[in-house]
């Protein structure tokens, strides 16, 4: 199991309580494990929280807002990935504008893909 690093763990219990609402709304749907995927929220990933994680597909979903694009967050958030990918996780980043415009073909795209990685398709 992906676990996190010191006070990691009590920062993500911090943030299961202060969700953004496009986290929110695509919680909403996860939480009813479809396609028979347990999703977990705000789960700690060494010396990061991932927004959301599915262990069985190796999965990690990040919902990036415009603040994402500013200043050194790209560069952080390619670190990021690449520290995870090192570890066999793979990243989803989804625009919260998408979640807000298209939740259906969101939800299809992360169930797709997590579906793959869980028979062992990558």
């Amino acid at each position: 199991m992906l676990q996190g690093h010191g006070a990691v763990g009590d920062r993500a219990r911090m943030l299961r309580q202060d969700m953004s609402a496009p986290e929110i709304t695509l919680w909403q749907i996860l939480r009813e494990r479809p396609g028979g995927l347990k999703f977990r929220r705000q789960h700690p990933a060494g010396p990061y929280i991932a927004d959301f994680y599915c262990h069985e597909a190796r999965l990690i979903i990040e919902i990036d807002g415009e603040a994402h694009n500013c200043g050194d967050r790209p560069l952080r958030d390619i670190a990021r990935d690449r520290w995870l990918a090192e570890r066999g996780l793979e990243t989803l980043r989804i625009a919260a504008i998408d979640i807000h415009n298209n939740i259906d073909g969101v939800t299809g795209y992360i169930l797709a893909t997590a579906a793959s990685r869980s028979c062992g398709e990558e």
